[in-house]
């Protein structure tokens, strides 16, 4: 009988050296302990008491701002993760929102996502963008977009703080990035319209600036954390320009 191939530390073998933290993000349902399936969470109160939570803790006044917070954890757990995994070790990871687990930190703020096994295997990086994100745009982001927008903040607000994450970790595993040259924009944030031909939200979200001397990414929308006490900026970034250098 053939050895079988050694089981990845955590989820996925591309959780390791500087990622090592996705194991903590991302896990076997299984492993995680606290965890509450997504549609279950979603729909019998769960998301309205982590949001209330994590407004009572941060003193948060404007429950679009609070929403739009909780949401930039939840994108960052969710798509970092699965974007590693997709392009570092060629691991497609199940992340379609019906067959996820969430659990959460005291203040309510998303901890990690389960899932219920490691996935498939491919070949690693051999999709382009719309190839790596597409499945998880598909059977997962237009799923939770519509669940945060009925608390009033715009599904464009949404798919940008969505889009941050994702820009920033294709850019990591993008060969530029580890020769040191910026990349354009890439095709995912340029593109009106994605490869089945339906309209594409990641559309103008993010977009490469010369910013003193230094060539950045800046969001379209602004993710409103500056109404939210004791919360730092994002500096630079931001949409807004008096929000860029705040006093």
């Amino acid at each position: 009988m053939a050895p079988r191939p050694p089981q990845p530390i955590g989820l996925s073998h591309a959780f390791s050296g500087d990622h090592a933290w996705c194991r903590e993000r991302m896990m076997l349902v299984d492993e995680l302990e606290g965890g509450i399936p997504l549609p279950e969470f979603f729909a019998n109160g769960g998301f309205e008491r982590s949001i209330n939570r994590y407004a009572e803790v941060s003193k948060g006044k404007d429950r679009r701002a609070v929403v739009s917070m909780w949401s930039l954890y939840y994108f960052a757990g969710l798509t970092i993760p699965y974007i590693l995994a997709r392009r570092l070790a060629g691991q497609l990871l199940p992340v379609a929102f019906e067959e996820m687990s969430i659990a959460l930190h005291d203040d309510g703020l998303p901890r990690a996502f389960g899932v219920h096994h490691r996935g498939s295997i491919g070949e690693a990086g051999e999709a382009d963008d719309f190839g790596t994100v597409g499945p998880l745009l598909d059977s997962h982001l237009a799923e939770v977009v519509s669940r945060l927008k009925v608390c009033g903040i715009a599904p464009k607000l949404c798919w940008n703080n969505a889009a941050v994450y994702i820009d920033y970790t294709l850019r990591l595993t993008e060969p530029d990035s580890v020769a040191g040259r910026p990349a354009p924009d890439l095709p995912l944030f340029v593109r009106g319209c994605l490869p089945n031909g339906g309209p594409n939200p990641f559309c103008g979200s993010v977009r490469q600036v010369e910013d003193g001397g230094e060539m950045i990414q800046r969001r379209k929308i602004c993710c409103l954390r500056y109404m939210l006490p004791g919360v730092p900026s994002c500096g630079n970034r931001c949409a807004l320009p008096s929000q860029r250098n705040p006093q």
